[in-house]
This record gives C-alpha cells, sequence and structure tokens, in this order.
C-alpha cells in the first residue's frame, strides 16, 4: 500500500516598500519560506528578474532540492551496498528557458563528487548513481531530463 506524505510551508511576501504592487518597479520580490521545525529561508527572484541576489530564488531551490534528494538516496543505497562514503559534493546547475509568457527548466546536471574509504568501492559506488536517480522523488517529479556527471575517488 502506498504511503502519502504531506508537505507544510509558509512563503510570505516582504516585499512590500509601503505602497504594495503599485508599479512593477515599486515592490521588492522579497519573502520568507518556513516549516515547522526549520530555518527560515530568506528567497526573492533571481536578479535578472529584480531579485536580491543575497537570497535563494525558487530556480536555485529546485536545483538545489534535485541534489539534494540524489544525494540522499545515493548515501542510502551505498550504506546498503557496503560502500563506505565519506566524501561528497554536488556542483549542480540547471537550465532554463525564458519566453513571453513564463520559463522552463530544460535540463538540471548534476556533477557528484565522491570520495570513497577503498578503491575496491569505487566501481560500485559509481554504479549507484543510476538507482538513486531512480528513486529520487524529485527527479521523478519534474518534465525535464535531470542528467549526471559523477567522478568517485578513493581515499587510499
Amino acid at each position: 500500500m502506498p504511503r502519502t506524505h504531506a508537505y507544510a510551508v509558509t512563503v510570505t511576501w516582504t516585499g512590500n516598500r509601503g505602497t504594495g504592487t503599485s508599479g512593477y518597479r515599486d515592490f521588492a520580490r522579497d519573502h520568507t519560506i518556513d516549516a515547522d521545525g526549520a530555518p527560515r529561508i530568506l528567497g526573492s527572484s533571481d536578479p535578472a528578474l529584480r531579485g536580491d541576489a543575497s537570497r535563494w530564488n525558487p530556480e536555485q531551490l529546485l536545483v538545489a532540492s534535485l541534489s539534494e534528494c540524489h544525494m540522499l538516496w545515493y548515501l542510502h543505497l551505498c550504506a546498503d551496498a557496503g560502500v563506505v562514503v565519506t566524501g561528497y559534493t554536488d556542483d549542480a546547475r540547471g537550465a532554463m528557458v525564458e519566453d513571453g509568457a513564463g520559463g522552463r527548466f530544460t535540463e538540471v546536471t548534476l556533477a557528484p563528487r565522491v570520495t570513497v574509504a577503498e578503491s575496491r568501492m569505487v566501481d560500485t559506488a559509481l554504479a549507484l548513481h543510476e538507482p538513486a536517480h531512480e528513486r529520487c522523488f524529485i527527479a521523478n517529479s519534474v518534465n525535464f531530463p535531470v542528467r549526471h556527471e559523477p567522478a568517485v575517488t578513493a581515499a587510499t
């Protein structure tokens, strides 16, 4: 029987400069994202869309969500397979196309750099990226390709 999970967040616009949305340039895109038990995220729009570069934008958060989901599944599968991961960094990047009516992501590429405890674990560690991708809830929910460029090295 499938399990159902629910996720609740509160997004609050904080960009009213005193005149609301009286004009396109008259308001900030600033907002906060809150969830019970988690630290507040300061959000805005992409700087190209009049946003604040010091805050997270939705596009960055989408790429981060894909990266996090893949990493968490990957670490789970490595633990199950006896692969000892001692380091993991992903330099993920996304591509979005904007048109007159809005925009859409065309792809996201994950580039995890993984360190494993022993050289005998490298091949298995590389192979586990595919099942991690297949199980990632977020990757299974988007309508664009999520590509992978993993690299695995051994600590010894």
